[in-house]
């Protein structure tokens, strides 16, 4: 509702605005001029990004066009996983195997389905279990593997929204470059016995190209890049809190410690407080 209250507000002020001063909107119509900057765009998106880069884009913007949030639901479920499973790998090895094997065929897995939507938790999660159940590494030593682990994590899913915001710089040039090539055809034109009035009209026509760079520029895609970059903070503080309650788990500490250690980092607009988490735990142990 907020993205669709902004589009209005962008929309509403630049051409209602643009209405109002006198203007037609058969004028900036220039369809010409939108596939010549719209097709630099993208292609420039495809040459410079390699195919998984440019399909996480496509997901990425899927995700904001959907307003697809993790909630407070989604936060609940992953805390109670998280502390199903260190119960779980507390009474051995061959128990937490049951289920980090084949998380999709694991009753306690399919007990929170909204994580099981996301492949890319759900495998840092199974991964870093096993890790864990090895026992075969410190606490230290496993937060530094999950601090890198991370690190790589976030900087594939920024590429997409820096890329994107790249592109949203490149496209007031992409503009000039299609008012040039109006321009270009307006002086063709000059010799063809053309009149000042259609002259005018063409040059005007050009210039729109420029308009279309810079509004796609401010108007489009840099908010929808910042909108990316922010979802891919939402989305790195799960694993961070994921992290935190493997390392302090392994450091020794009970899971309702670990679990709170892991809620501490969960974002504010939905991060449950002490007493909700207490609650859940107390209601998943009496059912």
């Amino acid at each position: 509702m907020q993205q669709l209250l902004g589009i209005g507000i962008v929309l509403g002020c630049v051409f209602g605005g643009f209405f109002i001063h006198g203007g037609s909107f058969h004028v900036i119509w220039q369809p010409v001029e939108l596939l010549i900057i719209c097709g630099a765009a993208l292609g420039s998106i495809v040459l410079g990004n390699p195919k998984h880069v440019l399909v996480e884009m496509a997901g990425q913007i899927k995700r904001v066009v959907l307003r697809k949030k993790h909630g407070a639901e989604f936060q609940r479920q992953l805390l109670l996983l998280m502390y199903e499973l260190l119960i779980t790998a507390s009474q051995g090895l061959k128990a937490l195997d049951e289920h980090v094997e084949a998380p999709r065929q694991s009753p306690l897995f399919n007990r929170y389905p909204l994580v099981l939507e996301e492949p890319k938790l759900l495998a840092f999660i199974v991964d870093n279990f096993r890790l864990m159940a090895m026992g075969k590494i410190s606490a230290h030593e496993l937060e530094g593997v999950l601090d890198q682990e991370i690190d790589a994590i976030h900087e594939e899913l920024s590429q997409p929204s820096k890329s994107l915001h790249k592109i949203g710089e490149a496209m007031p040039g992409f503009g000039i470059l299609a008012a040039v090539l109006g321009i270009v055809m307006t002086m063709n034109s000059v010799g063809s016995g053309a009149t000042t009035g259609e002259i005018a009209e063409q040059v005007g026509a050009a210039m729109v190209g420029t308009f279309i760079g810079i509004f796609f520029c401010y108007g489009v895609l840099d908010p929808l890049s910042n909108v990316m970059h922010q979802q891919v903070k939402e989305e790195l503080s799960n694993f961070e809190s994921v992290k935190v309650v493997i390392t302090t788990h392994a450091s020794g500490k009970p899971p309702l410690l670990a679990i709170d250690a892991g809620r501490r980092l969960v974002q504010l607009n939905t991060k449950p407080s002490f007493s909700q988490l207490e609650t859940w735990i107390n209601a998943l142990q009496g059912a």
